[in-house]
């Protein structure tokens, strides 16, 4: 089954590609911006501080940002990058204390993201026994990636991110490839497909790729989804109680955030199970 490796001090697997808000400036909630819908209660432009962030870049309803209408903040993710570019990117001096660095940090942190969310995928590209033959390749990537996250601001700021994520999907496909065949079977390519509202109920969805599919308020109740490649897939409302996602690979925490469950789905090690989801699942054990 898929997983991320923990290495927290080399900045590559594990705690270092999860959000650590204590060791962050708030970023996620001045850099970005958002608008009145049902995932945000109001509107908020890029670089303005949310209303509910406080002086300490904690957030003021964090324990209820659902119920007051914030339930967008409890899907995002940040793959570790609101740390890294708070600690090692501006070494540690926040926006407020150093105001004329303000603009150019908040225009740093998606980049990082960017970046930290390919440094994900590698990483867990690197636990696949299947992907044996690409290891190699993958190594090098990583590298290359996490050497990318630790340039100067200036120079993080003309990185050119669509083309090297362009780089790393040529071995990401490849890996999707390699772990897919092991399926045994023909596999069903959904890749990009429009399957909003589908019903999928226990479907048989082994070896898939569902790369990029629109699955909104898709009925996956009780599908095995074992070796799909579910990068980018869009699970917004949808149904996985019940779905088994253990060995389902690029699988990522907004995605399973952004989905519904309940005790009886099954995730892969590296994930952990929303907190919304119904209240018997943090009684269950992850598979």
């Amino acid at each position: 089954m898929a997983g991320i490796p923990e290495d927290a001090e080399t900045g590559k697997g594990g705690p270092a590609l999860r959000g650590d808000c204590e060791s962050c400036f708030g970023l996620c909630c001045v850099a970005l911006p958002f608008a009145a819908s049902a995932d945000f209660a109001v509107n908020k432009p890029a670089g303005k501080p949310c209303t509910n962030l406080q002086t300490d870049f904690r957030c003021g309803i964090h324990t209820r940002l659902r119920k007051q209408g914030f339930p967008g903040c409890t899907v995002y993710d940040c793959f570790g990058a609101g740390q890294k570019v708070s600690q090692v990117t501006f070494g540690g001096q926040d926006w407020r204390q150093a105001p004329d660095t303000a603009q150019q940090m908040f225009d740093v942190f998606p980049v990082v993201r960017q970046l930290h969310e390919l440094l994900w995928y590698l990483n867990e590209a690197l636990t696949l026994p299947a992907a044996r033959p690409v290891h190699a390749d993958v190594r090098r990537l990583l590298d290359e990636t996490e050497a990318l996250t630790r340039r100067d601001s200036a120079s993080l700021l003309e990185v050119d991110v669509p083309g090297h994520r362009q780089k790393v999907n040529v071995l990401l496909l490849r890996t999707s490839e390699l772990v897919r065949a092991k399926a045994g079977r023909k596999t069903k390519n959904h890749r990009g497909a429009d399957l909003m509202g589908a019903r999928l109920k226990r479907a048989d969805l082994r070896g898939a790729n569902l790369r990029g599919a629109y699955l909104i308020a898709a009925d996956l109740s009780g599908a095995d989804l074992r070796m799909a490649d579910l990068i980018g897939a869009d699970f917004r409302d949808a149904d996985l109680s019940g779905a088994d996602l253990t060995g389902s690979i690029f699988l990522t925490q907004p995605q399973i955030n952004a989905a519904k469950g309940d005790a009886a789905t099954k995730l892969p090690p590296a994930l952990t199970r929303p907190p919304h989801w119904t209240p018997s699942a943090t009684a269950a054990t992850r598979s």
